[in-house]
């Protein structure tokens, strides 16, 4: 760990330390942190045998942060939420869409860099599978907090769901986050257009199929099965 990354474990943890501290609603609060119990081990961790860029970790604890904030009063009265309610002309607390739209603006460009580093996707893949990723994971928060909030206490789950009365809060969520994706992905990818000459290129060969690569499915199986008998 170098001290920068020293530096954002502190902050985090000073916040984190702050939230803990007589929450608005205990329950949800121990539910809402159950995303901080698992996210940050697992951080720390792979830090060990893969790590990431200053940058990525910087935005991940940025990310973390919002949410521990948001725990502490609730999403639906977090004080900042009220004032970007005004600011909107909303009808209701506006903090978990601005939770939501900077998952995606925030932790797109680490995914990526994982899928380039691990996955070595390129060129339009680079962009393309983060946007996705981003969408699935916000999918799977929502099918959870379903889940959560129809087992447990209803005073702690409605905290925890932070649907406010919209019956379409779910799919706003995932809209924010896919936006906040977006915007993060063109800006990479106007830095990149700027400041890389094989850009173009790079984008045009990963869309590019070999002559002689095989199509899959039935193809593929045949060959298997070739494969497997001969080798018997």
């Amino acid at each position: 760990m170098t001290r920068y990354h020293g530096v954002l474990l502190g902050l985090f943890a000073a916040v984190w330390v702050w939230a803990a501290i007589e929450p608005r609603y205990p329950h949800d609060w121990l539910l809402e942190n159950y995303l901080v119990f698992v996210f940050v081990p697992v951080i720390l961790l792979t830090g060990r045998y893969f790590r990431l860029s200053d940058l990525s970790y910087t935005l991940m604890t940025l990310f973390m942060l919002l949410h521990v904030v948001g725990s502490h009063y609730t999403y639906a009265e977090v004080p900042f939420g009220t004032t970007l309610q005004h600011w909107f002309g909303s009808g209701r607390n506006m903090y978990d869409r601005l939770v939501h739209f900077c998952f995606g603006l925030l932790l797109v460009y680490p995914l990526r860099e994982i899928f380039m580093r691990v996955v070595k996707v390129r060129g339009v893949w680079a962009y393309w599978f983060p946007l996705e990723l981003v969408l699935a994971f916000s999918a799977a928060y929502e099918i959870i907090e379903w889940r959560v909030a129809a087992r447990v206490d209803p005073a702690a789950g409605l905290a925890f769901l932070g649907a406010q009365g919209d019956v379409w809060d779910a799919q706003k969520d995932m809209a924010l986050a896919v936006i906040g994706a977006t915007i993060t992905l063109l800006t990479v990818a106007l830095i990149r257009w700027r400041y890389d000459p094989a850009f173009g290129s790079d984008l045009r060969a990963s869309l590019q199929i070999e002559p002689d690569d095989p199509p899959l499915g039935e193809q593929a199986l045949r060959g298997m099965r070739r494969h497997k008998g001969g080798s018997s």
